[in-house]
């Protein structure tokens, strides 16, 4: 089993980090680990694998995110994980949405560590995929630091290949997933501390990181950075990640190239039988720094009707201002 460079990662994110966004974000940057959204390991056992789970080989490096808290389910979603040749499976231990709850998962989980631990155990014993966790500094009242540091020591004992700490405490009540990732207060130091403590542990830093400086000054703590909305609404400052942070020579990227090379894509997947707007509408942000932004993104919007053909998208590339 190798080891992942995970120095910079994709975070899950609903409804955003689909195969075609995580498509575009490659053409940016060949090093970053990609993540899925989180998938259910319910869904996996019951629902269509291929929908789920298909993705293009250029997306690699890959982890799929799962919600579980069935030790059995975990580990058929593995098991599907891996025969669909993804490198790294995820445990998610930190939404807090309605519908995780429900189902007594995700951050509900940072409240049963042993729990936690048995799942990261058993794909590590039932799998050769990399298995990670993704968790918050806390959950409800349970926001020390001891709290934080005791279920990390439980986890620990599974031997994960990282763990991935979102650095702000989640409510199970009262705020909605929006107010969650920007109410409760960020914790960088809190991270950083269990770096210090636990320092043969690969401890990954997710939340507000919003610039290249930023991670450069995170990776001086921690061992890796994880991007969520910034790596969505900017992608484009990301065409440097690959000479900056994994020494790859080749030049950046610009705009027009990922452009064109994403229409290749798209004609593809629409011989598939893909809705142009499932891929188009993660063009929105490509031009966002240049003068005819905003008619860009207008443009783009046109791509939502049932009849739209890849001519819209180089009607939208007419507005912007070389």
């Amino acid at each position: 089993m190798s080891t992942l460079n995970r120095r910079i990662a994709l975070a899950p994110m609903m409804d955003w980090t689909d195969r075609h966004y995580r498509y575009l974000l490659r053409l940016i940057s060949k090093h970053m680990v990609l993540y899925t959204e989180m998938i259910s390991s319910q869904a996996l056992e019951f629902g269509d694998s291929d929908r789920l789970l298909a993705y293009d080989q250029k997306e690699h490096p890959l982890a799929l995110q799962i919600g579980s808290r069935d030790v059995r389910q975990s580990v058929l979603a593995g098991q599907k994980a891996q025969s669909y040749g993804y490198d790294e499976i995820n445990l998610n231990v930190g939404c807090p949405s309605d519908r995780v709850q429900q189902g007594g998962i995700g951050l509900c989980l940072m409240k049963e560590p042993l729990v936690v631990a048995e799942i990261l155990q058993a794909l590590k014993k039932e799998t050769d995929l990399q298995v990670t966790l993704k968790t918050r500094i806390g959950v409800d009242e349970q926001d020390s630091y001891e709290d934080l540091k005791r279920f990390i020591e439980i986890a620990a004992k599974a031997e994960p290949d990282a763990i991935i700490i979102h650095a702000r405490k989640g409510w199970l009540k009262g705020l909605s997933p929006k107010e969650n990732r920007t109410v409760p207060p960020i914790n960088y130091a809190r991270v950083y501390q269990i770096k210090e403590d636990f320092p043969h542990l690969h401890i990954g830093i997710n939340g507000d990181i919003n610039d290249i400086d930023a991670i450069e000054a995170h990776l001086e703590k921690v061992d890796s950075v994880m991007l969520g909305r910034f790596a969505y609404y900017h992608y484009m400052q990301l065409n440097t990640l690959d000479q900056r942070f994994f020494k790859d020579t080749s030049a950046p990227i610009c705009a027009d190239t990922v452009l064109e090379q994403y229409k290749s894509y798209m004609q593809s997947q629409m011989e598939q039988g893909t809705r142009l707007w499932a891929m188009a509408r993660h063009l929105m942000p490509l031009f966002q720094s240049c003068n005819g932004a905003k008619l860009w993104r207008s443009r783009i919007a046109l791509c939502n009707k049932m009849d739209a053909t890849l001519d819209h998208i180089d009607f939208a590339r007419e507005a912007i201002e070389q």
